[in-house]
């Protein structure tokens, strides 16, 4: 990318960070770049996204100046490319903590079988400075990485993790050195080397490191998962010959082929050929979906069976799948409220820690027992150890990641991170009518032929009048002829009656097709039928009669069902202790009917789509936390008034700004789903931070020496190193249940 080229989001690689008070450094000085509009750093994939008008290589260098290294990320990364990353830091890692665990542990096993001799032997005089040496070189091979860091953060003013360990294990070496060297002059007590604490330290941190980055790595599948369905190249056609292209070099309105069991590179409009798509990975619906000439294909479906051509409407970051990619990244970068507070205390942490640590210090110097220099160092240095808020850092991103990676596996997209935390504490939930609680088209569910005329002639000439008309209720009937293999007849003399229905000559006679007040208006007698019209109104149906030369021939009735799952959905809800309501612009009779049919007892009727947000508003200053289900585009301001907005879509309708949360299917039952994953996503996520700060809170005084006076209990540095790495992986690990998690 070129210093010239601006761009309104960047996807930043950061290198370097070890904690979570490296993420307030980064941020701030991502912030600070003149441009950046919004900043979001996110620990557990280390990566940051920044909004707005800025130069790439301003970001690079602010990042750099704060001590870490940065990189632009383009496109989408290989997902094998990434996972090869991934292994070879893994195996660095645990290739720096076996050699500094295997000479920690030599040295260990030599001094507890008593081998080891005595500094101020003349055996001693040699074995101990060599013994120094290696244990420099050790760890200069384990450590570089933590000491490259730990000086980068001093240079630019600031303290993190790398800055704890390295000091800790600078000092234990610089101490045993002094220990060596002035061997003579110091209290017997105080003669003793502590190389082996130094680099078995530096083992267990990398040990730690090396799992956490196996585990993190695990918590990026569903992202990779996704990538992965992005095919490297699409067969266009050019010219009348079929190519195979780079998938970069596809253009907007060109055709494409695509065979039996190949993936579609691009979004497109089939308009050739027949096959059923296998859109699982995008919407989670496991049942094939049929594909005729007109219908819309996502970038990332499988294709199953037949040939087809289709031309591309979205290519690159338009597909329906980049969208995806992007607003699950989006969210899992995101910050719940909950997040915010670990953030901030982590801010502060490290420089605490430090103070803490010189005070221990000096408290132990001035008033610990003999030898006070010995003690005084080993319980700074244990605290310096032991205290690194990795664990804190990831408490929150980490499950984040992997709810939200969850989700989108299961046709469930979170685009705000605030949804995580919000929708588990909803106490109303209010649902629109057409195309969420019902199928949204309206269909044929009944046909009545009167006198001589049967069900299939008056299907037959109702077709034959509404053939060519667009209206949803017209197309209803067309489609409920083709199904039965029905053929329109042509007509004369044909009119439309506006709001009322239409008329025209078939076969010399005139026929009229339309709603109660056009057949009234006709002065046609109804009368012995009028309590029949009254109770399909009262169903929810739209009944449109029939008349061939001034006498009723039929009545079809056409409506728009629940979806078969709805009940099943409000019924869920309900379990779940929330209120349900329906609020739509359809009338109240309607309404009521498909109210009753889902099992829903409040209704709103006549609601204008602009007057859906004060219903929501209404509710909320009564004290109601309140979720919003609709189509994401009538119901735009309601779903943004909403605490948690939740758009019904498909997987070519995923960019709807205004909701947090986008079902990718038509089904309600993700709804309840969406619900459990954010109750289970918010304890996930308290468990990590009690945690966390538990392990803080109780061990920071355990190593500073405070049962020392009641129980002469005291931690060893390498305990210390083993604990803290125990405790980032215990996050890791507890995070990674969510995986498994039912909803």
């Amino acid at each position: 990318m070129s210093k010239e080229e601006k761009s309104d989001e960047l996807r930043l690689s950061i290198l370097g960070m070890s904690c979570a008070g490296c993420v307030s450094v980064v941020e701030s000085a991502l912030t600070e770049v003149p441009g950046v509009t919004e900043v979001s750093v996110n620990f557990a994939d280390h990566s940051a996204t920044v909004t707005g008008q800025v130069d790439p290589e301003q970001l690079i260098k602010a990042v750099k100046d704060a001590g870490y290294e940065a990189a632009v990320m383009e496109g989408f990364e290989d997902p094998a490319e990434q996972e090869q990353q991934e292994l070879a830091r893994y195996r660095r890692l645990l290739k720096k903590a076996a050699v500094a665990g295997s000479f920690g542990a030599l040295l260990m096993g030599l001094e507890y079988a008593g081998w080891l001799p005595d500094m101020g032997s003349a055996t001693g005089r040699w074995f101990w400075p060599e013994v120094a040496v290696l244990t420099l070189v050790v760890l200069v091979y384990s450590g570089a990485h933590i000491y490259q860091g730990a000086l980068k953060a001093m240079q630019s003013g600031q303290a993190n993790m790398d800055t704890l360990i390295a000091v800790g294990t600078g000092a234990a070496w610089i101490y045993s050195c002094i220990v060596i060297e002035y061997f003579g002059s110091l209290p017997s007590l105080a003669k003793h080397a502590y190389f082996e604490a130094a680099v078995v330290i530096l083992a267990f941190i990398n040990l730690g490191s090396g799992l956490e980055t196996m585990a993190r790595g695990k918590t990026s599948s569903a992202i990779r998962q996704l990538i992965g369905l992005q095919p490297r190249t699409a067969r266009v056609v050019r010219n009348g010959a079929e190519l195979d292209v780079p998938i970069e070099e596809v253009g907007l309105g060109e055709t494409l082929r695509v065979r039996p069991g190949e993936k579609i590179a691009v979004d497109g409009v089939l308009i050739e050929g027949h096959s059923n798509v296998d859109e699982s990975m995008l919407t989670g619906e496991p049942m094939p979906v049929e594909k005729t000439a007109g219908s819309e294909v996502a970038a990332g479906t499988m294709n199953q069976s037949g040939s087809f051509l289709f031309k591309a409407t979205r290519i690159g970051r338009d597909t329906a799948l980049a969208q995806i990619i992007h607003s699950v990244r989006q969210a899992q970068n995101s910050k719940p409220e909950i997040a915010r507070l670990a953030d901030r205390i982590s801010a502060v942490f490290v420089p605490s820690v430090i103070s803490l640590s010189i005070f221990t210090f000096l408290l132990w110097y001035a008033f610990g027992p003999e030898p006070s220099l010995g003690y005084a160092f080993v319980t700074s240095m244990t605290v310096l150890v032991i205290a690194c808020p990795c664990a804190l850092g990831l408490a929150t991103p980490i499950s984040v990641m992997v709810a939200v990676g969850k989700a989108a596996q299961t046709g469930i997209l979170i685009r705000k991170g605030d949804a995580l935390q919000s929708a588990g504490k909803l106490s109303c939930m209010i649902l629109d009518k057409t195309g969420t609680v019902t199928q949204g088209k309206p269909k044929v569910v009944s046909i009545e032929g009167f006198g001589n005329f049967s069900e299939t002639e008056v299907l037959q000439l109702s077709a034959s009048l509404e053939a060519g008309s667009e209206h949803p209720l017209a197309a209803a009937v067309l489609a409920a002829a083709e199904e039965k293999s029905i053929q329109p007849q042509k007509t004369t003399q044909f009119k439309a009656i506006a709001g009322h229905g239409v008329e025209a000559t078939l076969d010399g006679r005139r026929v009229v097709f339309g709603n109660r007040a056009l057949i009234e208006q006709e002065r046609i007698d109804i009368a012995h039928h009028t309590r029949r019209l009254e109770k399909l109104c009262a169903e929810g149906q739209t009944p449109m009669l029939l008349a061939v030369d001034q006498k009723l021939a039929g009545i079809i009735s056409v409506a728009d069902p629940i979806k078969a799952d709805s009940a099943a959905a409000v019924q869920r809800l309900r379990e779940l202790g929330i209120r349900v309501l329906m609020v739509t612009g359809d009338n109240p009779i309607t309404a009521q009917a498909i109210a009753q049919q889902a099992g829903i007892t409040e209704v709103r009727a006549q609601v204008l789509p602009q007057d859906k947000a004060a219903v929501v508003k209404e509710l909320q200053a009564q004290g109601e936390t309140v979720g919003m289900v609709g189509d994401g585009i009538n119901d735009a301001p309601a779903l943004a008034q909403a605490d948690v907005g939740i758009a019904i879509g498909t997987g070519t309708d995923v960019a709807i700004e205004s909701a947090d949360v986008v079902i990718l299917q038509g089904s309600l039952l993700k709804v309840p789903e969406v619900i459990r994953l954010s109750q289970l996503t918010v304890k996930n996520i308290k468990q990590n931070l009690f945690g966390a700060f538990f392990y803080n809170t109780i061990s920071i005084p355990v190593a500073a020496g405070l049962l020392y006076p009641f129980a002469g209990i005291l931690l060893n540095p390498m305990i210390a190193g083993a604990a803290m790495a125990m405790s980032s992986l215990t996050v890791v690990s507890n995070a990674n249940r969510l995986r498994w998690q039912k909803l």
